[in-house]
């Protein structure tokens, strides 16, 4: 699974885009809401992970996360 975070600009908040293997689109949400995002498109498995990235996590850079 691969992810990557949308820097915002002004009025439009950071948002994550997360792609599957074949780098097809699985769920985009707004980094903010990134636990409500990962639950509704149920994977709460990757919450804690992604979340402890965030911070440190450059805008438009495709990070590879291990599937769970």
């Amino acid at each position: 699974m691969y992810i990557m975070k949308i820097k915002g600009n002004g009025k439009i908040p950071n948002y994550l885009q997360v792609r599957d293997e074949s780098f097809t689109l699985i769920a985009y949400f707004r980094a903010d809401k990134a636990r409500d995002g990962f639950t509704k498109a149920r994977m709460p498995q990757y919450i804690d992970e992604v979340e402890k990235l965030l911070p440190e996590m450059e805008s438009g850079v495709l990070m590879q996360i291990e599937d769970k």
